[in-house]
């Protein structure tokens, strides 16, 4: 069995294959980034026409792939929402049209838990239930994930997501996009506990977060701040320390309460190196496991659709004709509704 994942809700394209008994077959992924810095964040127009260009390159080379390993496609799962609208469009259409005219079943994946199951890629001993942070450049949730398709939204940002905090506070310090990767790289430069910065609702007993005051702050200190290198690194080493120290704050509080005993950590922002660190060191504190994807499958991708797909598909949630769904705020507690 044969699942191919399109993945286009933001400015990444993805298409893969995952296959029943070898795995991620195919993996074809572009950045737009480059296309982006220079409006400091994404623009959704150019986004969707980018998108368009890439699915249809990469879609022919796994289609060639297929064809001469004489394996055939068994179904097509494409990303649904949440996202850009525009964005998701492109891939809802020429998924829809593929499986149309293939007479292919057709899987439509909830953006997040295509995040929530990367995981999973890799770790195969990572079973349900777990907990799981999830931290991009539009979402924080902290999600109970009882089962496939069964989760709960235990904790969400009030305001900004960390991913968005990252990225205004890298453009306050002159830094490219996107932010998290930036404010790193400076941040191994800087020195620590110059700054206090606030570290909002930490020691709040709900597991809900907030940025907007502590990117204010940052913010606040940057532009009163001389504009030197040293300058810029204390800044961006302590915002970081900050974000770290709230993030593990909330979810090992959330284990001990919840009583789970594993942690998967999951988005883009969970690429930052020293963000795994500290929580490899309190999960053993703790004495919980924790899981996280390689860097490849942290920020979208096609792969985690495709595994999606799949276990959808072996769980009889697919349609067998097509047709073009999207829905831009669609609720990862509702993802087995569809």
């Amino acid at each position: 069995m044969r699942i191919l994942g399109i993945e286009t809700s933001c400015d990444d394209t993805g298409v893969a294959i995952y296959d029943e008994i070898y795995g991620l077959v195919k993996n074809f992924l572009h950045n737009q980034k480059k296309n982006h810095n220079k409006y400091y964040g994404i623009v959704p127009e150019l986004a969707a026409r980018l998108h368009t260009k890439y699915v249809l390159k990469f879609l022919r080379k796994c289609l060639n792939y297929s064809v001469n390993t004489k394996n055939k496609i068994d179904a097509i799962a494409y990303t649904a929402g949440p996202g850009l609208v525009g964005s998701l469009l492109v891939g809802a259409s020429i998924a829809s049209s593929f499986a149309f005219s293939l007479n292919l079943p057709m899987i439509l994946i909830n953006h997040l838990e295509g995040h929530l199951l990367s995981s999973m890629i890799e770790h195969k001993n990572l079973k349900f239930p777990f907990l799981t942070l999830l931290i991009s450049g539009k979402n924080t949730q902290l999600i109970y994930a009882k089962k496939l398709g069964d989760y709960i939204i235990l904790g969400k940002t009030l305001d900004n997501s960390v991913g968005e905090v990252f990225d205004k506070v890298a453009r306050g310090l002159n830094l490219n996009y996107p932010g998290g990767p930036e404010i790193y790289k400076i941040s191994k430069f800087g020195k620590k506990n110059n700054y206090n910065f606030p570290k909002p609702l930490i020691y709040s007993k709900c597991f809900n977060f907030s940025f907007s005051g502590l990117k204010t702050s940052v913010l606040k200190t940057i532009y009163s701040e001389s504009k030197s290198f040293q300058t810029k690194a204390n800044i961006a080493t302590d915002f970081q320390n900050s974000i770290i120290e709230i993030l593990i704050k909330k979810c090992f509080s959330c284990l001990l309460q919840t009583g789970l005993n594993r942690l998967v950590i999951t988005g883009g922002v969970s690429s930052n190196l020293k963000l795994r660190k500290k929580f490899i060191f309190f999960s053993k504190k703790f004495k919980k496991k924790i899981y996280f994807s390689s860097q490849k499958f942290c920020t979208d991708n096609g792969a985690m659709i495709a595994y999606a797909g799949y276990l959808k598909f072996i769980n009889h949630c697919y349609h067998k004709n097509s047709y073009i769904f999207v829905n831009p705020k669609w609720n990862i507690e509702d993802s087995w509704v569809l």
